[in-house]
């Protein structure tokens, strides 16, 4: 189960003062801020999870955003996602459409070969509800453990600017995974996380390598307690940090060349 507090400040270059300009302590769950994702997608690889706007996957309890994974036997039966069933995420109102029909996101069917995702979760975004180009942006969260999770807090365009991803950028602030003792040199489990920026012309070409560096807990894992996991940007440089401004993880110098 992950749980996030999270404050985005902007930065007025002009005056070097930060303002706060959005910010949630989570004492509800507030749609004007936050938009589901409702899909079947699995991200465009095949994760085996299905995203829905259901309170037993996504709630809120004493000022934390939980976000809890559930098996979709628990709604559909055990039977229904092997076999004979119609996973339909289409909608009938605005508020419960589907957001990605990529990959059989809004309808799947089991068949005995294929199977309706196993696993139902959450995905919050606040792509309707702010945007930022400079500033800072702070996440308190406690990231989950437990085999095949993969936890995330993501920053991405809202407009494709430049072009379709990764062209128009994606920053990667925490990227971790649940799997105890899962290898060091395959990305660590939840002792390690990783902050990324996604570049490049197009998939084929997508620089991260090159921006890309990661950050192992001192002693126990990120699941232990509580971190801030945070990014500042402004236009000579990216970083990204761990509890402490000082405490850096990814810093990319953008002052002297652009990423074309």
């Amino acid at each position: 189960m992950a749980s996030v507090k999270i404050a985005i400040l902007a930065l007025l270059l002009v005056t070097l003062q930060a303002k706060l300009i959005w910010s949630d302590e989570f004492d509800f769950l507030d749609f004007e801020k936050w938009k589901h994702d409702i899909t079947l997608a699995g991200g465009g690889n095949w994760e085996f999870q299905l995203y829905d706007n259901n309170r037993s996957t996504t709630f809120v309890k004493n000022g934390v955003l939980n976000i809890k994974p559930v098996l979709t036997e628990d709604k559909i039966g055990q039977q229904a996602v092997r076999a004979g069933y119609t996973y339909d995420l289409w909608g009938g109102s605005p508020a419960d459409q589907c957001t990605a029909n990529f990959f059989y996101g809004c309808s799947r069917i089991s068949d005995g070969n294929h199977y309706i995702n196993p696993i139902m979760s959450g995905k919050l975004t606040t792509v309707d509800s702010f945007k930022v180009k400079y500033g800072r942006v702070e996440v308190r969260a406690k990231l989950p453990k437990g085999d095949w999770l993969w936890p995330a807090i993501w920053m991405l365009p809202r407009h494709n600017e430049y072009g379709g991803w990764p062209a128009s950028g994606e920053i990667d602030i925490m990227e971790s995974r649940g799997n105890v003792g899962y290898p060091r040199q395959f990305g660590g489990g939840p002792d390690t996380f990783g902050s990324t920026m996604h570049w490049g012309p197009d998939y084929f070409t997508n620089q991260y390598t090159k921006t890309h560096a990661e950050k192992s807990a001192s002693s126990g894992t990120f699941a232990d307690d509580f971190h801030t996991y945070g990014v500042y940007w402004d236009d000579k440089m990216i970083y990204t940090y761990l509890d402490d401004d000082s405490n850096r993880v990814l810093q990319v110098d953008h002052s002297a060349q652009s990423y074309w």
